[in-house]
């Protein structure tokens, strides 16, 4: 009896969840189906983009950004002391379009985390009324700007911000980021973000788009110095003072490739998986314990338990694998990753784990070549 009690509740409550889940993301507008109006006024855009030891990636998404179909755009790249070829590729292409300004960094001031003063230094050199905060490897459709700007006059939108489609070269990898996508959503409610009696907020690096007025009432990135994810964190400082905030669902005219292999995402997470949760090691704990229970067991319940248990686990196990494929139908995804949804658990437990062990093993996170003291990570709370 308990054992199908236990297995009762661990459905119902799944379900409630994917439900949330599903009805929330359906509330989320998509960038393909704003209309290719052109804003009125054409306000000017100041494209920032931080880039370091970006040789890879920063050549094809650059040249996606000069390929915007918007007049009034202005793309600024700050090229923090980067040791490959991404110099020399910003000064080809800086060449080739004068509307590419190459700021140089060479030396990080105490207080900043290099991709935070980046963006800090590019946003003083901006001239735009808004300003849309980048990453070195994001690729958009000639017209993603556009439609963005349609949007945010028809709203009057502070902050917008896009989710992109993620390119990831295997299964696993799309299933890690499928669950990745599923828990953010859970975290964050971002669908509700653009309510202002919710206290939900977003930020999504890929694509912040920003009035400029409200990125210096905000304190811009001063305020978030030292917060690897400054995406989010700037995205709650504007909801937090009142602002305007959307959200659009950007895939596929968004596009962005995550991680290229297992190694690199493992290695990746570990500057911002801890600080997701504030360092807080109650909540790695008490996640872990989430996780096992309503999003592991299920699949371990159907093996290991018989009669009335395994059907109830067998159907919780079944509605977790119907809502990974539907999110990565939506996100453009291969559908059967989803198969791979209980190994993708164990891998985000796992970083989740690692990630919390080295900052405390390292005193800090050590992120492109610069270690950060974990007393000062955790003291830029906001």
């Amino acid at each position: 009896m308990f054992w199908t009690l236990l297995a009762a509740a661990n459905l119902i409550f799944v379900l409630g969840v994917v439900v949330l889940v599903r009805r929330g993301t359906r509330r989320i507008p998509r960038l393909a189906d704003i209309a290719e109006s052109d804003p009125t006024g054409e306000p000017r855009v100041s494209v920032i983009v931080a880039a370091r030891n970006e040789a890879r990636n920063i050549r094809v998404a650059l040249q996606s950004l000069l390929a915007l179909d918007y007049g009034a755009i202005e793309l600024i790249v700050v090229n923090d002391r980067s040791t490959d070829t991404t110099g020399s590729i910003l000064e080809e292409l800086a060449h080739q379009d004068a509307r590419l300004k190459v700021c140089q960094v060479e030396a990080l001031p105490p207080g900043w985390l290099g991709k935070n003063h980046a963006l800090h230094v590019g946003a003083g050199r901006a001239s735009g009324d808004y300003l849309l905060f980048t990453d070195a490897d994001v690729i958009m459709d000639r017209t993603a700007l556009r439609r963005a700007m349609a949007y945010v006059q028809a709203t009057g939108a502070d902050h917008l911000a896009i989710s992109p489609q993620p390119l990831m070269p295997t299964l696993l990898l799309q299933a890690f980021v499928v669950l990745f996508i599923d828990l953010f959503s859970v975290y964050l409610r971002p669908w509700s973000a653009s309510n202002p009696r919710s206290r939900a907020f977003v930020g999504i690096g890929a694509f912040n788009l920003i009035r400029r007025e409200v990125y210096e009432a905000v304190g811009g990135h001063q305020l978030i110095a030292m917060r690897p994810d400054d995406d989010v964190k700037l995205g709650k400082l504007i909801k937090q003072r009142g602002f305007r905030q959307h959200l659009l669902a950007g895939q596929p005219m968004v596009r962005v490739p995550w991680y290229a292999s297992l190694g690199e995402l493992i290695e990746g997470l570990e500057k911002n998986s801890f600080a997701g949760v504030d360092y807080r090691v109650s909540t790695v704990l008490g996640g872990t314990l989430v996780l096992f229970a309503f999003d592991l067991f299920p699949f371990l319940g159907v093996v290991i338990l018989g009669g009335p248990p395994r059907w109830l686990y067998a159907a919780t196990a079944l509605v977790l694998l119907v809502q990974a494929r539907h999110t990565a139908r939506d996100m453009g995804l291969v559908p059967r990753c989803a198969w791979l949804f209980p190994v993708a658990v164990l891998l985000f437990i796992y970083i989740q784990w690692r990630a919390m062990l080295l900052a405390y093993v390292r005193n800090g996170i050590r992120w492109r070549g610069t270690h950060y003291a974990l007393d000062e990570l955790r003291a830029n709370k906001v």
